[in-house]
């Protein structure tokens, strides 16, 4: 068994969900086709998987017709994004990409404004909502910002290592997710939206064929939220390990220290330099394998609490219920209604 599941806070979906209502789309119909309840939605400790989040975003776009989830000023129409990509595909570098694909949005969206700017030693994305206040949970900007990193990363097929990120608003509650998403410095109450990275690697080509983007497109948005393996050294390391772990629990922070070749003193300190600890990286391994196979209606809780290394169903439960905020059968009760 091999464990490549992520999960992401309901605070997206939340957001989506309310404002598709406010612009009166049809909740139900936006529910059903993302596999989404209201009970899910009204549990903020909850997480739900790539998959819900990418059918709900796909949902809007059809409904509104609007790529930018009615958060923007003025529609981006669905369409929009697979034709800038199609156009930015033949570029010849990393440089181009980001050139060709800010003017092309420049001109054909008017809700957002893109900048492109290269320094000495770095370059910076910029983005601008023409009405910031209509995005008051700050999901298009998390999302486009997101976007314009994780797509041309693609395109040149190696991640663009990212320096900082800068937001205009204030921490947010849901700040946790940024270093999943953005695994840089994060600073807030800046004078605008904008990513900065390393200005050598602007001269990588793009690699991707028209097939590969053709694939890519139909999947869209769901890469860009599954590619969240982003992390730093240790932990993408200690990651690796337990993601591949034939049986969760027998596998020790002895055993990965050993594949390492280092000693799990020595481990232990690097995971706390880079701000987590082996039993958190385990948990989060283990609460998104959960909230996977509990999606699965046919797998019975007990096989699921097995699979993850819990000898006892009362000891997965209380785990499950610590890392989402509710019970394993809540959660599936949740999902049928």
């Amino acid at each position: 068994m091999r464990h490549k599941h992520h999960s992401i806070s309901v605070h997206f979906a939340q957001a989506i969900v309310k404002r598709a209502i406010e612009v009166g789309l049809n909740e139900t119909q936006l529910l059903s086709e993302s596999g989404l309840s209201k009970a899910l939605l009204n549990n903020n400790e909850v997480r739900i998987t790539p998959e819900q989040l990418s059918r709900l975003m796909q949902s809007v776009w059809r409904s509104a017709d609007d790529e930018y989830l009615c958060f923007g000023s003025q529609p981006s129409r669905h369409g929009v994004f697979n034709l800038m990509a199609k156009q930015v595909s033949h570029s010849a570098s990393l440089r181009q990409v980001y050139r060709r694909g800010t003017r092309f949005y420049n001109l054909v969206a008017g809700a957002t404004k893109l900048k492109f700017e290269e320094r000495e030693k770095y370059a910076r994305f910029y983005l601008a909502l023409d009405k910031p206040e209509l995005d008051p949970e700050h999901v298009l900007t998390d999302f486009l910002l997101l976007l314009w990193h994780r797509f041309p990363s693609w395109l040149i097929g190696q991640r663009i290592p990212l320096r900082k990120i800068g937001f205009m608003h204030a921490k947010p509650a849901h700040h946790e997710e940024y270093r999943l998403m953005f695994p840089c410095e994060v600073v807030y109450l800046q004078e605008s939206n904008y990513f900065e990275f390393e200005h050598d690697i602007l001269s990588a080509p793009v690699v991707q064929s028209q097939q590969s983007l053709n694939d890519y497109l139909q999947r869209c948005p769901l890469d860009w939220f599954k590619r969240q393996s982003y992390f730093p050294v240790y932990t993408r390391k200690v990651l690796n390990y337990l993601e591949a772990a034939e049986d969760m629990s027998i596998i020790s922070m002895a055993d990965i220290a050993e594949q390492l070749h280092t000693t799990i003193r020595t481990l232990r300190r690097k995971l706390l330099e880079e701000g987590t600890s082996f039993q958190e990286l385990k948990d989060s391994v283990r609460r998104d394998e959960a909230i996977h196979y509990l999606s699965q209606p046919d797998m019975p809780i007990s096989q699921v609490g097995r699979l993850l290394g819990f000898t006892e169903a009362a000891t997965f439960a209380r785990a499950f219920k610590s890392w989402t905020g509710v019970a394993p059968s809540a959660y599936r009760k949740s999902k049928a209604h």
